[in-house]
């Protein structure tokens, strides 16, 4: 009778670790088809191109092997909806005077008088029209690329006042930096004829970078709202801004939480490293170690260093609760193109509205 017992105890407990592996599988991986009508299901009703947009979205997934799961795919097309409402070169209004005040600007700063970079905007440009009537009807960032690669090669103050490089720092219909798109080119799977940042102009390069600018870093964020903030503001943005709050609450050291971690262009602390620096007796860390550790702030690994554990230690002991491992950073967006006081904390919120109510429609 024991025995008989025995067999079946050993018997369930054989078809529960069975069910427990079949629970733990993988989903098979589903036909491109299929997420491409996914895609086109749930693109909002007024895009033009659907199965075009549906097709490029789904390439930029497969070719950086990221897995196009409801949630990722919403948060593609709820990002790409604020930037651009699905436009592969949105127009910027008033974007003819905001580039002549730029370059007006920089003027002033080299000390250029007004009436020479005048002069200089009348010379003809490569397409027969002057700089000055092509800056007056530019009415996208991808025509005004166009217009400065021309002034910078074809006329000296262009180089003077740009030093070489283009003013236009961000394009496609993700507005992703032309910057990080020509870091992360490396793997790119389209020819590309002309440069990265053409191709990031595209519909196909824009959402390529894009994808891998929200999607292509690994995080430990329980919500998708604090991705969309670093796309606003840099890659782990939302996980250092909370690890300066616990800066902040275990050295009593007031902090912007904009989730720079250590100053990039000099040698120099900036006020998170000099407020860690206080700690440094309890936490049993000379300056150079925290600094080295600092430094990991880019990347996921910095959550696995001896500085973040035990800083939050402190804070959660000082505060008596255990305090958020990410928050919305406290930045406010600055460009010539934005007119009032918007904020990484406001982009972050809209974006997640917008994927929230994709969601629903995925369901």
């Amino acid at each position: 009778m024991h025995a008989h017992r025995l067999i079946i105890s050993l018997a369930a407990l054989l078809v529960l670790a069975g069910c427990g592996t079949r629970q733990t599988q993988e989903a098979p991986p589903r036909k491109p088809a299929e997420v491409k009508a996914q895609i086109v299901r749930l693109l909002p009703a007024k895009t033009v191109d659907r199965e075009g947009w549906a097709t490029d979205i789904y390439a930029a997934f497969a070719a950086q092997d990221i897995s196009p799961t409801t949630q990722n795919l919403c948060a593609v097309l709820a990002v790409t909806e604020q930037e651009s409402t699905f436009q592969v070169d949105p127009p910027v209004p008033g974007l003819g005077k905001i580039a002549r005040d730029e370059i007006d600007r920089r003027a002033a700063k080299v000390h250029i008088p007004s009436l020479l970079v005048s002069g200089a905007l009348q010379v003809r440009s490569s397409n027969g029209k002057s700089y000055s009537e092509r800056l007056n009807a530019a009415r996208s960032e991808k025509e005004l690329s166009a217009i400065f690669d021309d002034f910078i090669s074809m006329v000296p103050m262009g180089r003077t006042l740009f030093g070489g490089f283009n003013p236009v720092h961000t394009a496609g219909p993700m507005q992703v930096s032309v910057e990080f798109a020509e870091q992360q080119a490396r793997n790119y799977p389209y020819p590309v004829p002309g440069t990265i940042r053409h191709e990031v102009f595209s519909r196909r390069g824009g959402m390529y970078f894009g994808i891998a600018h929200l999607l292509g870093y690994p995080v430990s964020y329980t919500q998708p709202l604090y991705r969309f903030a670093d796309f606003n503001a840099g890659w782990y943005a939302s996980r250092n801004a909370a690890f300066q709050n616990a800066v902040s609450r275990a050295s009593g050291i007031p902090l912007a939480l904009d989730g720079d971690l250590i100053r990039y262009d000099s040698i120099m602390p900036g006020t998170t490293e000099l407020a860690v620096r206080t700690l440094g007796k309890r936490l049993g860390m000379r300056n150079p170690t925290i600094r080295d550790q600092l430094e990991k702030g880019k990347s996921l690994e910095f959550e696995e260093t001896r500085l973040y554990q035990e800083v939050f230690a402190l804070a959660d002991k000082a505060e008596g609760r255990t305090l958020p491992r990410a928050v919305l950073p406290g930045i406010v967006l600055e460009s010539p193109k934005i007119t009032r006081k918007l904020t990484t904390a406001w982009f972050a919120k809209r974006v997640d509205e917008r994927y929230q109510r994709c969601m629903a429609k995925g369901k």
